[in-house]
């Protein structure tokens, strides 16, 4: 029983020195590795020595530095794939944060927002909530392509503030096989954003 715990924490640790700084991760993401109870054993000890931060209920970090601000909080993305990960989700992020994503705003909300087709719940990680919202299958069907987080971003900014200034911003930072995929898409995006979409999709 040692044995088998001593072998788990080892390959546990090897697992976390195998990802970057700023890796977000849940006892999920070991569980080919042994029991609950040993992968928890591993992650109790790995925390105490400081390899990893418990950043909420069953969800952790391996902490980045920097030299003038000190240990960094993780990306609100990384976040999110990790409970994605752990619950087998679909998420599709929306409002502000989606337009951020996109370079169209530089605004980042307090409060971060995603569409998934899992319950709903609220992830608090430093300053910043997350906050998983439960949608119609309509809402998630471009979920993880471009065209879906197109169309939240776009809906965030409205009707009178997507400018051909942004339309031209994403067809120059967004590849050409990208922005083709966008016309697949197209009926799932409400009627004004249809000539956006079909030339940010343009050759």
């Amino acid at each position: 029983m040692g044995k088998h715990t001593e072998s788990t924490d080892t390959q546990v640790l090897q697992r976390i020195q195998s990802h970057e700084a700023g890796w977000v991760f849940t006892p999920a993401d070991f569980v080919d590795l042994g029991s609950r109870d040993a992968v928890a054993t591993a992650l109790k000890r790995h925390k105490a020595a400081g390899t990893i931060r418990l950043l909420g209920r069953g969800l952790y970090d391996v902490p980045r530095q920097h030299e003038l601000l000190g240990t960094l909080w993780p990306s609100i993305e990384h976040v999110a794939e990790a409970v994605a990960r752990k619950d087998g989700l679909r998420l599709q992020p929306i409002g502000v944060y989606a337009a951020n994503l996109l370079g169209l705003s530089e605004q980042v909300p307090a409060q971060v927002v995603y569409l998934t087709d899992g319950a709903s719940r609220t992830v608090k990680v430093g300053p910043t909530q997350i906050v998983f919202k439960r949608t119609t299958p309509r809402q998630m069907a471009a979920a993880g392509r471009l065209s879906g987080l197109l169309i939240q971003g776009f809906r965030s900014m409205g009707v009178k503030h997507v400018s051909p200034k942004h339309i031209e911003s994403l067809r120059s930072r967004i590849p050409a096989e990208e922005r083709a995929k966008v016309l697949e898409d197209l009926a799932l995006a409400p009627a004004w954003m249809h000539a956006h979409l079909k030339e940010i999709a343009r050759p």
